[in-house]
């Protein structure tokens, strides 16, 4: 796997790896991570056409996403006090 690009972002960090035909989507913020694989046969343009899918709404949901992991975490934490 090997990186191919990163999309700067002030709430997360963004890189997009290229491994098996695929396009690798990492978005990283703090402890928690989200992956998205998408077949390079299912965009056009490269890359690019993945830049296109990550658009604002995406990122914003993905951000909510982040929250709701991080409160599901906490709770958890919190039930088993380990």
């Amino acid at each position: 796997m090997r990186a191919i690009a990163e999309l700067p972002h002030p709430n997360c960090k963004i890189t997009i790896f290229s491994m098996n035909q695929k396009f690798i989507v990492k978005l990283e913020r703090g402890a928690y991570e989200q992956t998205y694989k998408v077949s390079e046969m299912d965009v056009t343009d490269g890359v690019n056409g993945v830049f296109q899918l990550l658009d604002e709404e995406f990122i914003a949901k993905a951000i909510s996403r982040f929250d709701a992991m991080d409160q599901d975490f906490k709770e958890s934490y919190a039930r088993h006090e380990i």
